[in-house]
């Protein structure tokens, strides 16, 4: 049986030979039969065009815009703005310290001979801690109070010369007044005489001048005694100071021995007593503290934002106690100052170095706009926030001004309205100024 290739073939035999063709047995009944078209799918340039079309759309769904970065809002932190009451506060974590702290030093250098206490015990105000010894010192304590007794030993010297020229002085003008006593009876006994005719002039004459001689004597000896006694009294006083100057040179050379002992120079708790026997100590040296024992106060290092805010005076409470900021020390160090605070009433429970939360009032509490704390406050600084769109899908960075802050809530006074939300998470990375939220 003839295929139907083979009929065409002597069919196109016969056509190109110019022979006439006779159509074979059953030609009538055979027909061509058109084949299918593909559908578009199957054709493979379609296919391929449309798979390229697809990926591009991928593509272009998954590059950001331009300026633009992508973030997973799963994984990002959102807070929104809203009107509510502010509390204007600091919280810090404070230390207790001690209200005053005395440092107990060394006065004289020398070896630690013998330890009258220990560390941590209490102790009262000039109460003996330590003894020292120091030879160098004795001997010149010893030298120095032959020479102070000797310079006292000449002043008491000339203090018996004063006296005894005084006693002679008084000696003398008691003895012209005797002599002076004896002439004028002499004198009236040689009148009397005179008187009754017994006695020439020329004898009454050498007794009157007897008389008058004795009276000049007496009056120079007085006279002569006033002046003495004036230069004696200021000599005395001179010497008087001069001894008392002594005496008091005598005393702080002895007292140098009484350095060799350590002295507590105040009341409380001695701490950081740490002296060994057999221990050289130099004059200043320390030897440990005294602590104010049931005095505190609270010391805090506070975060340089609230340098200029925290002022003394202010209020504060801890642990149900009430304090007032005492003192602001300016100084900053590591990004933060210390502030000390002075308790009203000190709970009698505290122990040093306890550390405690307390609360510093910065203001009154009253209503403004606010919004969360978080990253974006360090990384705009403040002055820029990413904030969402309505749909939610795209966060644009904006210019904002914010003011007073706590942990937990910062006042907004410009550039966000009550019911927007922000980014609340560090943004510093992002150098575009729209976040794509996928």
């Amino acid at each position: 049986m003839m295929t139907d290739q083979a009929v065409g073939a002597m069919a196109a035999t016969k056509v190109a030979s110019g022979a006439p063709t006779k159509a074979p047995q059953g030609a009538a009944m055979d027909r061509r039969l058109e084949r299918a078209p593909r559908v578009w799918w199957r054709r493979r340039g379609a296919l391929a065009a449309a798979v390229l079309a697809l990926l591009a759309l991928l593509l272009w769904r998954a590059l950001p815009a331009s300026g633009s970065t992508d973030m997973v809002v799963a994984e990002t932190e959102i807070g929104a703005v809203m009107r509510a009451p502010f509390a204007d506060y600091l919280p810090v974590r404070a230390t207790v310290a001690p209200r005053v702290t005395t440092l107990v030093g060394v006065l004289s250098g020398g070896q630690v001979e013998r330890l009258l206490v220990q560390d941590g015990m209490l102790v009262a105000a000039g109460q003996p801690l330590a003894t020292l010894a120091n030879s160098t010192l004795q001997l010149d304590v010893l030298t120095r109070e032959a020479q102070i007794a000797g310079q006292l030993g000449s002043l008491a010297g000339e203090d018996l010369g004063i006296e005894r020229n005084r006693l002679d002085r008084s000696a003398q003008v008691a003895q012209a007044r005797y002599d002076l006593l004896k002439a004028e009876r002499e004198f009236d006994k040689r009148r009397q005489l005179h008187d009754q005719g017994l006695l020439a002039d020329a004898g009454l004459r050498s007794y009157a001048e007897e008389v008058a001689y004795q009276r000049e004597r007496l009056a120079q000896l007085q006279r002569g005694g006033s002046a003495e006694a004036r230069i004696t009294a200021t000599q005395g006083a001179r010497l008087d100071d001069t001894r008392t100057r002594l005496e008091r040179n005598l005393a702080a050379v002895r007292a140098g021995l009484d350095t060799l002992v350590v002295r507590a120079p105040a009341a409380g708790r001695l701490t950081n007593f740490t002296l060994q026997p057999g221990q050289t100590l130099r004059p200043g040296d320390p030897a440990g503290q005294v602590d104010s024992e049931g005095s505190w106060k609270l010391e805090a290092d506070v975060d340089e934002y609230y340098l200029g805010r925290v002022v003394a005076g202010q209020r504060a409470a801890a642990g149900g106690a009430a304090l007032t900021v005492a003192k602001v020390l300016p100084a900053v160090k590591d990004g933060r100052f210390r502030v000390e605070l002075a308790f009203d009433r000190a709970p009698a429970d505290l122990r040093r170095g306890q550390t405690l939360d307390a609360r510093i009032t910065l203001g009154s509490t009253a209503p403004a706009s606010v919004a969360p704390v978080g990253g974006w406050l360090e990384s705009g600084g403040g002055g820029a926030a990413f904030v969402l769109d309505p749909d939610g899908r795209h966060a644009r960075r904006r210019a904002i001004r914010v003011g007073r802050r706590n942990p937990e809530q910062v006042e907004i006074l410009a550039g966000l309205a009550p019911g927007e939300r922000l980014v609340l998470g560090n943004t510093a990375a992002i150098r575009g100024d729209v976040i794509n939220l996928r």
